[in-house]
């Protein structure tokens, strides 16, 4: 049994992708995966350390570019479809499984092309363009909402819950300390605008003799250094780090989180049963994460600041709010968990397996 997975970017691609290689490797004994990414993505960061192989393609993104780089991405696009070819051909995989980001198209176009069984999982209530346009050109759409449903060809789309890494589903669920933890990233690139109202949140929170926190911060490689003599000024108990690679440990270790809302953080979140304080990206398209955050907040998982309202004084209170009222925060945690599909991966494999991919 040999896997394409194509496709990442962002750590919300990649890391569903990771999830269902590894439940891959559980299934089929000797399967053997390949990942086909960018240079410039987190891929090619995060797989050295997972133990996947990794090729890359030539590829960028159109959407939002100006008349002359989209241009030179629509001119450069032939040779993307060139080199996908050259690596199937070479691998000859049994199924590709396109994951978002700038290389799922051309890899499967080409897989289509050569007649490769070809399917997509699709993280956002609203697809992007290239998962629309590709969701007639595979066998099978996974959907982490049921709502992406009216997005594709409707036979086509089967609801399978968001991939999330095993070692994150298992976590503990209870705590050995009884410090309170609090857990803030804004995505692999880290986010300024949270980084900012954390620093600023810092004084007022320390004030409060109710309060004994522990922080986890990562905050993307631009903010890091800033971001660190911020809590060692202040003599604040902090592990600060441009990106965090054990997530499960930092989720095990945390009883909130301060995050963005996208799809597969929440579909982390949900699998460990954490509760957060959501503030979503305003420039996500479709305002994908501002559906996601509020869909939470209804169902009573999760509180959200929109960016536009985001500083210190508001994001202090939110805190406090939590943490000193444990039976909303316990609440949170169980309404989070519910909404949580756990066995993602294994519905999608199991779907797989109908379309005739056969046994090693």
């Amino acid at each position: 049994m040999k896997i394409v997975i194509a496709g990442g970017g962002t750590g919300g691609h990649l890391y569903p992708g990771i999830a269902l290689a590894k439940a891959f490797q559980n299934y089929f004994k000797g399967v053997q995966i390949l990942f086909i990414g960018t240079e410039k993505g987190i891929e090619s960061r995060v797989l050295p350390g997972e133990g996947f192989t990794l090729k890359t393609i030539e590829v960028e993104g159109w959407i939002g570019k100006n008349r002359m780089t989209l241009l030179k991405t629509l001119i450069r696009f032939p040779k993307s479809l060139g080199q996908s070819y050259r690596l199937l051909k070479a691998f000859r995989p049994n199924l590709v499984i396109g994951v978002g980001g700038y290389a799922s198209g051309p890899v499967l176009l080409v897989a289509a092309f050569l007649k490769i069984k070809r399917i997509i999982l699709e993280q956002n209530v609203i697809p992007g363009l290239t998962n629309k346009i590709l969701g007639h050109w595979v066998h099978q759409v996974f959907g982490s909402f049921e709502g992406s449903k009216a997005y594709f060809p409707r036979k086509k789309f089967f609801f399978s819950g968001n991939p999330v890494r095993k070692e994150i589903i298992n976590i503990r669920a209870g705590k050995e300390s009884g410090e309170l933890t609090l857990l803030v990233f804004g995505g692999s690139q880290g986010a300024h605008a949270i980084n900012q109202a954390v620093v600023d949140a810092l004084d007022i929170l320390k004030k409060d003799p109710r309060l004994s926190i522990q922080w986890i911060h990562q905050t993307g490689p631009k903010d890091f250094q800033w971001v660190k003599e911020q809590y060692e000024a202040k003599k604040i108990s902090a592990r600060v780090e441009p990106f965090i690679f054990n997530m499960a440990q930092a989720y095990e270790t945390s009883d909130l989180v301060i995050c963005r809302a996208g799809a597969t953080t929440l579909a982390e979140l949900t699998a460990c049963g954490k509760p957060a304080i959501l503030i979503p990206f305003p420039f996500a398209a479709h305002r994908h994460q501002e559906k996601n955050a509020y869909f939470f907040k209804k169902m009573g998982a999760a509180e959200v600041i929109d960016q536009a309202d985001l500083d210190g004084r508001l994001l202090a209170k939110k805190i406090e709010g939590i943490f000193l009222t444990p039976n909303q925060m316990n609440l949170m945690a169980e309404k989070a968990a519910a909404l949580g599909k756990k066995d993602a991966a294994e519905a999608i494999i199991d779907r797989c397996l109908q379309l005739g991919l056969g046994h090693v």
